[in-house]
């Protein structure tokens, strides 16, 4: 029964960060959505902002130390290592839910791009949301998610281990997830101030957590990380690594 109702959470878990993502798309991208990053009443600029960078900084907090192996090891002690991964997703997933409920929009736009502009922004756009889908295919889709390891649980295995692989857009850049993200926040035919808030606000959330992955590999992986890194660039196609030094 234990089983049962661990795969049954993970499910639930999953079904609820697919839903939560989905929305998301329509949220940086005010399309569909009923609650964009640009709709709602203009409150404040002061208050707004703070709101906005609160919410954000909510979100970064939980999602880098909830990700750190220290936390884990504590973390595990009272949540079962085959949902630990769910929980993580889960409390993700409320907090965006969160931030999407009560972010604030803010006035005046930074630019507004019709025609050939606004077509290859939004296909850019699109392009960054597919690189984010692509990437979690390349190290399967539905462990990063928590699903891999309820499915092992219910069938009785042990969560899986982590192993080294430059599979797909991994052999492109280390973090494609990460790149994905940046190049979706960012390609928008009309940029509000509010979306360049959020822009700016991901954007340096994602640096710093790239930089706490990195740090969190190389103790794990050792020489095989470090030769990753002397080999692929963290974020840019083909951009020169200078050779593995803190810096790439």
């Amino acid at each position: 029964m234990g089983k049962i109702i661990g795969f049954l959470y993970g499910l639930v878990c999953y079904l609820i960060f697919v839903t939560v993502l989905l929305y998301a798309i329509g949220f940086v991208g005010n399309l569909v959505v009923p609650k964009s990053i640009d709709s709602g009443p203009i409150g404040p600029f002061g208050i707004s902002v703070l709101i906005d960078v609160l919410l954000c900084g909510l979100f970064a907090v939980q999602h880098s130390v909830m990700a750190r192996p220290g936390f884990k090891a504590r973390w595990t002690k009272i949540v079962p290592k085959s949902v630990e991964r769910s929980t993580y997703v889960l409390i993700s997933s409320l907090l965006l839910i969160l931030l999407v409920w009560q972010w604030r929009p803010l006035a005046g736009e930074v630019w507004n791009f019709t025609g050939a502009g606004a077509v290859v922004l939004w296909a850019l756009f699109g392009l960054g949301w597919a690189t984010v889908l692509l990437a979690t295919v390349n190290i399967g889709h539905f462990e990063p998610f928590g699903l891999t390891q309820v499915i092992r649980l219910l069938r009785g295995g042990e969560p899986p281990t982590i192993e080294f692989r430059e599979p797909g857009l991994y052999k492109l850049v280390r973090h494609p997830i990460m790149l994905g993200f940046l190049i979706a926040f960012w390609a928008i035919p009309v940029m509000s101030v509010g979306h360049v808030l959020f822009a700016v606000l991901t954007t340096g959330y994602i640096m710093i957590g790239v930089m706490l992955e990195e740090r969190d590999l190389v103790a794990m992986l050792g020489e095989r990380y470090l030769d990753y890194k002397k080999r692929i660039p963290a974020l840019i196609p083909f951009w020169p690594t200078g050779g593995g030094d803190r810096s790439d």
